[in-house]
């Protein structure tokens, strides 16, 4: 009789730690697809910034041109054209910067979605591992129910449980 409750007990336990190992891995796995749509956010949000500044850079790459010719005529627009040729070079290394970024982030959720699946496949199998442990204890259910009907005096011992 103590074998079987010892029995019971420990599977109650195994089931109980391999539903809340699942629940972890849910947990984490939730954890991992949050953060990957915010780097898709973010990757969004730079290849946004990155079009609005090479939008911006060939705006200036027409005024540089205007001004050049105006500067022919003048010195004065030597100097604005110098300006503004400063201002493209800033801008296209922003652009890089921005590409750079976004290689970065591209690594880092592609990094995160292995991640995510890893975790999916541990999920799975713990899951597998949860319905094998859910069918053992069905069956020592049944086999407690053999049991009960043959033992009146366990009957009484596990309601008092």
């Amino acid at each position: 009789m103590d074998l079987i409750k010892q029995r019971m007990a420990a599977l109650r336990l195994e089931a109980d730690d391999s539903a809340s190992k699942a629940e972890e891995y849910k947990a984490k796995l939730k954890t991992l697809e949050t953060e990957n749509l915010q780097k898709e956010q973010e990757i969004t949000s730079l290849s946004h910034k990155n079009q609005v500044l090479e939008s911006e850079v060939e705006k200036l790459e027409e005024s540089v041109k205007k001004f050049k010719g105006e500067a022919e005529s003048g010195a004065h627009a030597g100097g604005q054209a110098d300006s503004l040729q400063r201002k493209i070079q800033l801008l296209e290394e922003e652009a890089e910067e921005s590409d750079r970024t976004i290689r970065e982030l591209n690594e880092k959720l592609r990094q995160t979605d292995v991640k995510s699946g890893h975790y999916e496949r541990k999920v799975q199998a713990l899951e597998q591992s949860r319905d094998q442990w859910e069918t053992k204890y069905e069956e020592m259910a049944k086999k407690y129910a053999d049991a009960k009907k043959e033992l009146e005096e366990f009957v009484k011992d596990m309601g008092a449980l």
